[in-house]
């Protein structure tokens, strides 16, 4: 799991002191975990913010929640602080965040962002183009945009219908439906027009 250098525990302590706000702490979690996107975030945690499955951590001076499916990626993370000139720099380190991490029990937000990332988006690529998940809703619909040289395209359907949707629907057997709200109307950067 994570950890927090004593020196980065000071600084984030002094830092949420700041911000009059009793009862404030810290989220850490990782933005498309499992793909090399992946973002290691810390934010504010304002009283109430904090989702029901997060891991709550004490820190001196602090809490920590953790969020629930960035653990597995977050083994081996340090959060650290080092001083220098302009006053210092928290970094974080997280060297499993982009190790794909994908089992039956992941979500299905987390297996159909791998499978973009991993086998969609390389081949879009070559196209100038990607997509990626907006969200998951309904019964297990996934909602993805198209960005690049697949925005406007004039093969988007055929990319959409027999790339993405077969692979994603084969796949994850749970996904229903697979829909696209681009607006395709813009077509300055398209690939096909």
């Amino acid at each position: 799991m994570i950890s927090i250098t004593d020196s980065a525990q000071e600084y984030l302590a002094e830092l949420l002191a700041k911000q009059d706000c009793e009862g404030i702490g810290v989220r850490i979690f990782i933005l498309d975990a499992g793909t090399p996107q992946a973002e290691t975030c810390i934010s504010y945690c304002r009283p109430g913010e904090q989702k029901p499955d997060d891991e709550e951590k004490e820190y001196k001076g602090f809490k920590a929640y953790v969020d629930q499916p960035s653990i597995p990626f977050l083994e081996d993370a340090v959060v650290d602080f080092a001083k220098d000139s302009m006053g210092g720099q928290l970094t974080i380190k997280a060297p499993n965040s982009r190790l794909p991490r994908i089992t039956e029990d992941s979500s299905i937000e987390d297996r159909v962002n791998y499978i973009l990332y991993n086998e969609i988006n390389p081949g879009l690529a070559a196209h100038g183009g990607h997509v990626t998940l907006e969200e998951i809703f309904e019964e297990n619909v996934a909602v993805l945009r198209f960005g690049g040289g697949c925005q406007g395209c004039g093969m988007v359907d055929v990319t959409l219908k027999h790339g993405v949707e077969n692979a994603l629907l084969t796949q994850i057997p749970q996904l229903k439906e697979v829909r696209d709200v681009t607006d395709h109307s813009y077509r300055e950067n398209a690939y096909y027009r």
